[in-house]
């Protein structure tokens, strides 16, 4: 509260001039102070009086559509992980659609009986070592086949629709880290590393035979002294790598300076000089059987035509800054582009053109992998736990 002296002059800046003057005489009489005392108090009142405030009103700011806390396309499936999981693949049984299985850090194996509504987690014992903390990189099924592989080396094999796994020995002298594994048939499987071994089994996995003769950084040694640009600066393993639905391959150097393609009969990657100034973020394989390419700082590039090429133009896209690290395709017409900070982007063109799901801003999360496991089921991985199921 004011003092009295406090509000004396404040409410004597509120007179006027000509009654100031009387305020401040310095010498006076008993009886002309009790007039002007008089006088004061009906001034003070009459000067107060316009100075009630209104009643205090809160400031409500108007709803906005792009506020709305639900995704148009999507919706985010809440997982019982740890915040720190990284999601890295998921895949479903053909033959009972409703029942998959989501990879991640941390030794994340999650099951789903409902089409990926809800998720619980799966206990694997010949998976769970006390002295290693595993990291499952990719899953696949094909018929009651399945195959979970993961870092340090480990090959899981199931027969019966993931219901029991086994564990696969694996030799010490496997070249690099296994990244990706694709079912192709019963007992059998396609297996990469990051270091560009490729092999393939017919015995669930007890034996692998090579489909290329050497690994990559092989292959780059020999053409670097025939004059390859930008291979000598290969580190010697894969960034990325993704496989088509033929059985071609692209990957990404670890330093996003080149990729390299391969295809089935072929006894060597074949290494390609990026065709855009900034460093290649991701690679994959367009519908069509084109290529899209994705370059640090959130640049998307579509290769001309089908097929293995150098030869790609930029598309514009709303990325607002984050880099984008992903794209699958739901149909030859409709993608989804992920990235950095909840970007989410969609395409209904083939990828002329994009526009951002900006619902998904509200997402504090890095989205690292768009999957389309058929034309009506699609998840979004990220970071921290984040699933989206994709509700058309």
């Amino acid at each position: 509260m004011a003092t009295s002296s406090t509000a004396t002059a404040s409410l004597h800046l509120l007179l006027p001039t000509s009654r100031r003057r009387r305020l401040l005489v310095p010498r006076a009489t008993h009886s002309d102070c009790t007039v002007d005392r008089r006088r004061f108090i009906a001034h003070t009142t009459a000067a107060v009086a316009p100075l009630v405030l209104p009643p205090v009103v809160l400031w409500t700011p108007a709803a906005r559509a792009d506020d709305a806390p639900a995704l148009s396309q999507w919706e985010r499936v809440y997982l019982p992980i740890d915040p720190g999981v990284v999601l890295l693949d998921i895949a479903f049984v053909p033959d009972d659609p409703s029942h998959g299985f989501l990879l991640g850090t941390r030794q994340t194996i999650l099951e789903t009986k409902d089409g990926g509504n809800t998720w619980f987690p799966r206990s694997i014992p010949s998976a769970e070592d006390e002295d290693f903390n595993y990291r499952f990189n990719s899953v696949s099924f094909k018929g009651k086949e399945g195959w979970i592989i993961g870092k340090p080396a480990i090959l899981l094999h199931t027969s019966d629709a993931g219901e029991s796994w086994e564990r696969i020995p694996l030799s010490a002298q496997l070249p690099g880290n296994m990244v990706y594994i694709k079912a192709t048939g019963e007992q059998s499987a396609e297996m990469v590393t990051d270091e560009g071994a490729i092999y393939v089994t017919s015995n669930r996995g007890y034996n692998w035979k090579a489909a290329v003769q050497e690994t990559v950084s092989a292959t780059l040694n020999r053409t670097v002294s025939s004059g390859i640009s930008g291979a000598s600066y290969y580190t010697g393993t894969f960034n990325t790598v993704n496989r088509s639905p033929d059985g071609r391959y692209v990957a990404v150097s670890s330093r996003g300076n080149f990729y390299l393609t391969w295809e089935p009969g072929q006894p060597f990657w074949q290494p390609h000089n990026r065709a855009v100034a900034r460093r290649i973020q991701n690679m994959g394989w367009r519908a069509d059987g084109g290529l899209w390419l994705l370059v640090r700082g959130g640049g998307l590039f579509l290769s001309k035509g089908t097929g293995i090429t150098e030869d790609f133009e930029e598309v514009q896209v709303q990325s607002r800054g984050f880099g984008i690290l992903d794209v699958g395709y739901r149909s030859q017409d409709e993608a989804w582009a992920a990235g950095g900070s909840g970007v989410l982007l969609k395409t209904t063109n083939g990828g002329k053109s994009w526009v951002r799901d900006k619902a998904a801003d509200n997402i504090a999360a890095n989205l690292y992998s768009v999957k389309f496991l058929d034309d009506s089921k699609g998840f979004v991985l990220g970071n921290d736990g984040v699933l989206l199921r994709y509700l058309g």
